[in-house]
């Protein structure tokens, strides 16, 4: 099967027949074989029995639904392990996402050698002040930590080598970070392809302004667990080292000052009475606080089921 298209969605029945249709008229121009997953996220609307009425006009179309809304992560990672295509696309079902750009982005993942091509909204439809601003500022701090130039991390519209798909685990909110997840298992060869991006035609967003404050958090968290995830003490440990020097240096600082001013006669405060003294103090236990994380994160990570698991590349 040359291409799988998964669509996660949530309460988007209005536009699915259109995107059906369009996802089908061009795999047919292009004679490309396909399949269509539509993960149906716990919608309320009826999408489901919208998914169950194209699957039966589309053979090609297939459906998954949750009992509930988990989010978009979990609709990728469900789409991701049943994709069966050499190259796996996903898109958002709100019509944003043009099917059109699929044919060029096939070509670059068979032919060109990329891992992964994400698109990249040049010209976007939405609202400038709550959309186009934050998400310039989230793409900039983004492509600071990841190292990836990619101007637009969190667009659906993405093509993946089907083994990239197969070798990241998608979670939480981590669906925006993909491009990051396939670097850090190797995949390397990560360009950008800019879009037609379309306005929205049914509906409207299900994502507000607090994504960013989520997005911003998710990239931290990533970026720690990939420095220091298999490694803590690296982390938790040099802090804590750090941390006790300057309290014990601070320490001796304290009583080498006193010890002087005894030795001349000259007028000294009590060591207890000294606010250098405490904050000292306060250094020296979160020095040994620290050092203990790390110590329970090394022991934490070294039983995880994953710490020798690996992606090879090649074998013979």
């Amino acid at each position: 099967m040359d291409i799988s298209v998964i669509v996660p969605l949530f309460n988007e029945a209005e536009s699915l027949p259109e995107l059906v249709s369009w996802i089908d008229r061009v795999m047919k121009e292009h004679d490309f074989s396909y399949e269509a997953l539509l993960v149906d996220d716990g919608s309320n609307d009826g999408s489901w029995d919208v998914i169950r009425k194209q699957a039966g006009e589309y053979p090609t179309v297939h459906g998954l639904s949750f009992r509930r809304n988990y989010g978009k992560s979990a609709a990728l990672y469900c789409g991701f392990a049943r994709a069966q295509g050499d190259v796996v696309f996903t898109m958002d079902a709100d019509l944003q996402d043009s099917p059109d750009e699929i044919p060029e982005m096939y070509r670059m993942v068979t032919e060109e050698g990329y891992d992964l091509v994400s698109g990249w909204k040049q010209h976007r439809k939405d609202n400038a002040l709550t959309k186009n601003l934050p998400s310039k500022l989230y793409n900039a701090t983004a492509r600071k930590i990841t190292g990836l130039k990619l101007h637009d991390m969190n667009c659906g519209l993405k093509a993946y080598r089907k083994e990239v798909v197969k070798s990241v685990e998608v979670y939480g909110e981590m669906h925006r970070y993909i491009p990051y997840l396939a670097k850090n298992a190797g995949y390397t060869r990560i360009t950008e392809k800019p879009v037609h991006h379309e306005k929205r035609k049914y509906g409207k967003s299900k994502f507000g302004l607090e994504r960013f404050v989520n997005g911003f958090l998710d990239l931290g968290t990533l970026w720690f667990l990939t420095k220091f995830g298999k490694d803590p003490m690296h982390f938790f440990g040099y802090s804590g080292l750090f941390m006790f020097l300057v309290g014990f240096v601070m320490t001796v600082w304290i009583i080498i000052a006193k010890l002087v001013h005894q030795a001349h006669g000259a007028y000294y405060r009590a060591v207890t009475d000294q606010p250098l003294f405490y904050l000292a103090l306060v250094a020296v236990i979160l020095g040994v606080i620290l050092f203990l994380a790390g110590f329970i994160g090394e022991m934490i990570a070294r039983s995880s089921q994953d710490r020798n698991h690996y992606n090879i590349k090649d074998e013979f």
